[in-house]
C-alpha cells in the first residue's frame, strides 16, 4: 500500500475511529473539488457530533431566549411593584396637589367667585405638565377648598369658660364615604339666590357650640385692608350633625378640628378660644364672596395613574413634576395684585394667587428608584453567574467535542492540513448550528416576553453571548490541534515545563489582583450592575486556590495511605490528584454554581428575618397607634387583655446650661417605663428607664424646673459634661415661660436608640435629630405642643396574637377616631408581600435552579471527558486481581476530592463574599428598621446543596462501577 503526500495527494487507508470501528477516512483534497469535498466533509463531521451540537444548540437557544424572555418579565414585576406602592400611598393622603386662592375684589367690580366653575376649571392645571405626563396624573375628585377662621357671633355656647369661638369652613366632596348624619343631611351644593348657605357639624362641635341641626350662626371675618371698612358678616345654617366612620385609609388623619373641637388660650386676656370646623358646599363660596369674605383656599389633588410600562412612565413623569409648580406660574401668573403685591394669576375667568404644587410622588419615585437599583445590583450577581455557568458548559462541551475527535484531527494534520484549515472545518461545522439556534431562541423569546412592561429585550447581551460562544469553537480547535506540533519541537530537556508553568502564575496572579480589586470596589461603592462580574472572578480565583491546595493535600493524604495493605486508598488519592488540574473546569462551574445559590439563600434569609424587625419597627408593639397633639388618652379607655403604653413627643430648642450655646433643635420624649416593662419585658431599654428615671421634677424657681433624662449618644458627644436648658410656652398666660433644665442622669447606646418601642416616635423625626428620654411625671411641669404628638403602643397579655379589629378598636378608644394606627401582622404582610423583594427571590430561585441544571451538565460532560482515565486505571487494576468492590472503590475515591472541594469553594464563596460587602450591602432599604439586618445564612438551603453535590459525585462514580463492571476481559484490554 503506497502513501502519496503533498498538496494533491489523498491516502485511503482506513482508520481507527472513535468507537473502536475501522472506517475509511475521505480524502484531503486541493484544487478546483476542494470546495465540493470541504462541503461533504462538513457533513460527514456533522453527522458524527451531532450529540454534542444539539448540546450547543440547546445551551445557545436557552441564552438567547432568555435575554429576550427575562428581562421583560422582570420590567413586569418592577411595574407591579411599583403600582402597589403607589396605591398604598395614595390610600392614605393625595401624592400630588395643587393651591391657590382665589380673588374677590377685581378692578372695583364687586366681591364675587363662581366656585363650581372654578373646581371644573381645575381640570386644565395638568396640561401644563405635557400630554405625556398629564395623562398620568388624573384629578382625584372635583377639587375642595378651605376658609380661615372667622369669629362666631351667635349663637353663645353653654360653656360660660369659652369667651370667643372660632369657625372655620371646609368643602370636602370626599368626605362623604366617611362619616354617618346622625341627624339632619350633607349640606347642600346650590344655595338658592337670596338663601343661607348650609352647614354641617360633627357631635363633639355641635355639642360644644350648643347648637343642633336647624339651628343658624352668624360668622364674623376681618375686613380687608384697603377693600372694606366693616367687618364682613354671614349667616351659615346647619344641616346636619355627624359622627365619623373610622378607616384604615387614614382619612381623618389631620383633620383634627373637623372631628372634635379644640381649645386654646385667647390672646391677652384669660379666656379661652374655642377652635371649631364644618363642612359647606359647593356654592357657599358664592355667598361668602358677595358678603365680602376673602377666598378661600382652593386645592385640586391629583391621583397618579400608571396603567402599563409604570417604571418608564414614571422616569418620564418625575422630570416634569419636579418643575411643574414654576411652570405653572409662569404660564398663568401675569402682573401683580394691588392687595396681596404678589403675583395675579388666572384660572378659567377667575383670577387667583400664585399655585403652590405639593409633590409627594417624586420622594417615593425616587425611594423606589434607589430600592430597585439595589435590587438590580443584588440580581445581577444570579444573571452573571449564569452566565458564567453557560459559558463553562459551552467550554465543555466544545472540549468533549474535540476529544472525540482527537485521533481524526491528528491524522488530518499529519497528512499535511493546516492549522486554518482544521479551525474553519471545525467551526463550519459548529456555527451554523449555533447562529440557527441563536436565531429561534431569540424569535421564541421575544414571543413569549409580555408586552407593555418597562423591560425590554437586550441584544446586546445576546449578541456577546453568541460571539463568545462562536469564538470558544475555533480557539479550543486550533489549541487542540497547535499544542502536538509544539510538543514534537520542544527539546527533550524541557520537560518541567518552566515557560508553561510561568503563564500559570502570572494568569493566577492577575485573576487574584482583579477578584481583590473588585472586592474593593464593592465595599468602596456598593454593588452595581456593571460589578455583578465580580462573584464571578471571586469564584475564579477561588477555584485557582483551591487547584494549588487540595491537589497538595491529596498527596499527603496519599503518602499516608501508602504505608498500608491495600492498594485501593492509595491509587484513588493519587489518581485524584494526578486528575485535580483536568477537572478545573468542573469545580469552577460547582463552585460558581454553589456559591451563588447559598449568596442568594443568604439575601433571601436576610431580607424575610429583617421584615420582622422593621415590621415591629414600625408599630413598636403588637400595634401603634399615633395621632397629632400632646393630648392624654381619654379616661377608662383601658381595654381588656391589651396593655397600653403613652409617649408624648415634644421638641425643643436646647441651650448648654453652662455657656448658654445653642446647640440644635431636639426631641423629648416622656414615657411611664412601668408600662413600658409591662408591655415589653424583655426591652433592655424598659429596664434602662425604670433603673434610671426614678427621681420626679424638681421646681428650682418660678416657672423653672429640674427635670432627669437619659440622651442619646450624639447629643452627650456635642456636649461632654453639664446640662441642658430649653425654654417653653406655658399655657398660663401673663406669665412667665416655664424654664426646662434638663438633667442627664445617663446616656443611651447605640442599640437603646434602635429599640422598637422607639420606632414610632422616631420615624416622625429628621435623620441625625437628638433624642432626650424622660419619665412621664415631667408632663406635669411640660406644656402640651400642638406640634407634637401623642403615641400609644398595645400589646396583648396573653400568647396569643390579639384581632387587628380589636387593636384598632382600642386606638380609636384611646386617642379618638384621629388616631392612625398601625397593626404589626398588617405591616408584616405588606412587607412580604412587596412585588420587588418577591421578584428579587424570583430571580434568584429561577437563576440557581438554572444555573444547577447548566452546571449538572457541564459536569456530566467533564466527567465523561475524564472517564477515558479512569476507566484505563480501573481496567489495569482489574487485571492485576482488584474485585469490583476495590474497582468501585477506587472510582468513588478519585471523584470525592472534586465534590469535598467544590463544597468547601462553594460554601465558602456564598458565605464570605456577602460578609466582605456587608457596609455597603444596603438591604435595609427592603426591610425598613433603624439600621441594617443581621446577615442570616440559610443553613436548610446550604445542607440541601452541599448534600445534592455530594450525592451527584457519588451518582457518576457508581454509574462508571456499573458500567466497568458490565466490560468483558477484552474490552478491558482494549481500554488499556
Amino acid at each position: 500500500m503506497s502513501r502519496t503526500s503533498g498538496t494533491g495527494g489523498e491516502d485511503r487507508r482506513p482508520t481507527r475511529g472513535a468507537t473502536g470501528t475501522d472506517r475509511e477516512e475521505p480524502p484531503i483534497r486541493r484544487g478546483a473539488t476542494g470546495a465540493a469535498m470541504t462541503l461533504r466533509l462538513v457533513r460527514k463531521e456533522a453527522g458524527g457530533d451531532l450529540p454534542l451540537l444539539a448540546c450547543l444548540a440547546v445551551l445557545m437557544l436557552v441564552l438567547t431566549a432568555l435575554c429576550a424572555w427575562a428581562p421583560a418579565v422582570a420590567g413586569r414585576q418592577e411595574d407591579k411593584a411599583l403600582r402597589q406602592r403607589i396605591t398604598v400611598a395614595q390610600t392614605g393622603a393625595p401624592l400630588v396637589s395643587i393651591s391657590a386662592t382665589p380673588e374677590i375684589f377685581h378692578d372695583g367690580a364687586p366681591p364675587s367667585i363662581d366656585m363650581a366653575t372654578l373646581l371644573s376649571d381645575g381640570r386644565t392645571l395638568t396640561s401644563g405638565l405635557g400630554r405625556s405626563a398629564a395623562q398620568h396624573l388624573t384629578l382625584a375628585d372635583s377639587g375642595s377648598y378651605d376658609y380661615n377662621q372667622g369669629s362666631v357671633s351667635s349663637p353663645d355656647g353653654p360653656d360660660s369658660a369659652i369667651t370667643s369661638t372660632k369657625l372655620a369652613l371646609s368643602h370636602l366632596p370626599q368626605a362623604g364615604s366617611h362619616l354617618h348624619y346622625v341627624s339632619g343631611h350633607a349640606p347642600a351644593d346650590r344655595t338658592p339666590v337670596g338663601g343661607t348657605p348650609q352647614i354641617a357639624l360633627s357631635q363633639a362641635s355641635a355639642q360644644a357650640m350648643g347648637v343642633r341641626t336647624g339651628s343658624r350662626l352668624g360668622l364674623d371675618y376681618k375686613p380687608v385692608p384697603g377693600a372694606q371698612q366693616q367687618p364682613p358678616h354671614v349667616e351659615l345654617l346647619v344641616s346636619g350633625v355627624f359622627r365619623t366612620v373610622a378607616g384604615t385609609d387614614g382619612f381623618w388623619t389631620g383633620q383634627a378640628t373637623l372631628v372634635a373641637p379644640s381649645r386654646y388660650p385667647e390672646e391677652r386676656s384669660a379666656g379661652t378660644v374655642l377652635a371649631v370646623r364644618g363642612l359647606v358646599g359647593t356654592d357657599a363660596a358664592n355667598t361668602l364672596a358677595g358678603a365680602g369674605i376673602p377666598g378661600p383656599l382652593v386645592t385640586w389633588t391629583l391621583r397618579a395613574e400608571l396603567p402599563h410600562a409604570a417604571l418608564d412612565q414614571a422616569r418620564a413623569l418625575t422630570g416634569p413634576l419636579a418643575h411643574y409648580g414654576a411652570d405653572l406660574n409662569a404660564e398663568r401668573c401675569q402682573g401683580i395684585d394691588p392687595f396681596t403685591g404678589q403675583s395675579r394669576c388666572q384660572i378659567g375667568d377667575q383670577f387667583t394667587d400664585q399655585f403652590v404644587v405639593s409633590d409627594a410622588l417624586t420622594p417615593l419615585l425616587a425611594a423606589f428608584t434607589a430600592q430597585d437599583h439595589q435590587a438590580r445590583a443584588l440580581a445581577s450577581f444570579a444573571v452573571d453567574s449564569l452566565a458564567a455557568v453557560a459559558l463553562a458548559t459551552t467550554a465543555v462541551a466544545v472540549r468533549l467535542l474535540l476529544r472525540r475527535r482527537r485521533p481524526h484531527l491528528g491524522l488530518q494534520r499529519a497528512r499535511g492540513a493546516s492549522t486554518a484549515r482544521l479551525v474553519l472545518l471545525r467551526g463550519s461545522v459548529a456555527w451554523p448550528v449555533v447562529l440557527a439556534a441563536a436565531v429561534l431562541g431569540w424569535v421564541a423569546g421575544r414571543l413569549l416576553a409580555p408586552d407593555g412592561t418597562s423591560g425590554s429585550p437586550e441584544p446586546v447581551p445576546a449578541a456577546v453571548a453568541v460571539l463568545t460562544v462562536l469564538l470558544v469553537v475555533p480557539l479550543l480547535t486550533w489549541f487542540a490541534v497547535r499544542e502536538p506540533a509544539k510538543r514534537r519541537h520542544r527539546p527533550r530537556r524541557s520537560r518541567r515545563r518552566p515557560a508553561l508553568g510561568g503563564r500559570r502564575v502570572v494568569m493566577e496572579l492577575t485573576v487574584l489582583l482583579a477578584a481583590v480589586a473588585g472586592v474593593a470596589t464593592l465595599r468602596s461603592q456598593g454593588p452595581d450592575w456593571e460589578l455583578g462580574a465580580v462573584p464571578v472572578v471571586v469564584a475564579l480565583a477561588a477555584v485557582l486556590l483551591l487547584l494549588r491546595i487540595y491537589p497538595l493535600v491529596l498527596r499527603l493524604v496519599a503518602w499516608q495511605t501508602r504505608r498500608g495493605r491495600g492498594v485501593v486508598g492509595f491509587v484513588g488519592v493519587s489518581r485524584a490528584a494526578h486528575d485535580a488540574p483536568a477537572t478545573g473546569l468542573a469545580l469552577f462551574v460547582l463552585v460558581l454554581t454553589l456559591g451563588t445559590a447559598v449568596f442568594g439563600g443568604l439575601v433571601q434569609r436576610t431580607i424575610d428575618d429583617g421584615f420582622a424587625t422593621g415590621a415591629i419597627w414600625s408599630t413598636g408593639a403588637e400595634a401603634g397607634a399615633t395621632v397629632a397633639g400632646n393630648t392624654a388618652p381619654a379616661p377608662g379607655s383601658g381595654t381588656p387583655g391589651i396593655r397600653t403604653a403613652v409617649q408624648q413627643l415634644r421638641t425643643l430648642d436646647l441651650m448648654g446650661q453652662a455657656d448658654g450655646a445653642e446647640l440644635s433643635t431636639a426631641a423629648v420624649v416622656s414615657v411611664d417605663p412601668r408600662q413600658l416593662t409591662a408591655i415589653a419585658p424583655h426591652s433592655a431599654l424598659a429596664r434602662t428607664l425604670l433603673a434610671e428615671l426614678t427621681a420626679p421634677p424638681r421646681k428650682v424657681g418660678d416657672f423653672s424646673y429640674r427635670i432627669p433624662v437619659l440622651i442619646s449618644p450624639d447629643l452627650r458627644a456635642r456636649e461632654r459634661t453639664g446640662s441642658f436648658t430649653a425654654v417653653a410656652p406655658t399655657p398660663e398666660l401673663g406669665n412667665a415661660p416655664t424654664q426646662l433644665n434638663l438633667d442627664p442622669v445617663g446616656t443611651l447606646t447605640t442599640a437603646d436608640t434602635r429599640d422598637p418601642l422607639l420606632g414610632p416616635v422616631t420615624a416622625q423625626l429628621p435623620a441625625g435629630t437628638p433624642l432626650l428620654i424622660t419619665a412621664a411625671a415631667a408632663e406635669q411641669v411640660m406644656p402640651p405642643q400642638p406640634s407634637g404628638s401623642t403615641v400609644v403602643l398595645l400589646q396583648g397579655t396573653g400568647a396569643s396574637l390579639v384581632k387587628a379589629a380589636t387593636l384598632r378598636a382600642a386606638a380609636a378608644q384611646a386617642l379618638g377616631p384621629l388616631a392612625h394606627t398601625r397593626i404589626r401582622s398588617e405591616e408584616l404582610s405588606a412587607l412580604r408581600d412587596d412585588g420587588l423583594t418577591k421578584g428579587l427571590g424570583t430571580i434568584y430561585t429561577a437563576g440557581s435552579a438554572l444555573a444547577a441544571l447548566l452546571g449538572l451538565l457541564a459536569v456530566a460532560l467533564e466527567l465523561v471527558l475524564t472517564a477515558h482515565e479512569r476507566g484505563r486505571t480501573t481496567s489495569f487494576l482489574r487485571t492485576l486481581g482488584l474485585g469490583g468492590a476495590g474497582a468501585g472503590a477506587v472510582n468513588v475515591l478519585q471523584l470525592l476530592p472534586l465534590a469535598a472541594a467544590s463544597v468547601v469553594g462553594g460554601t465558602l464563596l456564598g458565605l464570605l463574599e456577602p460578609r466582605l460587602m456587608s457596609d455597603t450591602l444596603n438591604l435595609r432599604q427592603f426591610t425598613g428598621g433603624p439600621a441594617q439586618p443581621v446577615l442570616r445564612t440559610d443553613y436548610a438551603l446550604t445542607v440541601g446543596l452541599v448534600v445534592g453535590v455530594t450525592l451527584l459525585i457519588v451518582a457518576a462514580a457508581t454509574v462508571e462501577t456499573v458500567l466497568a463492571r458490565r466490560r468483558r476481559l477484552g474490552a478491558v484490554l482494549r481500554v488499556m
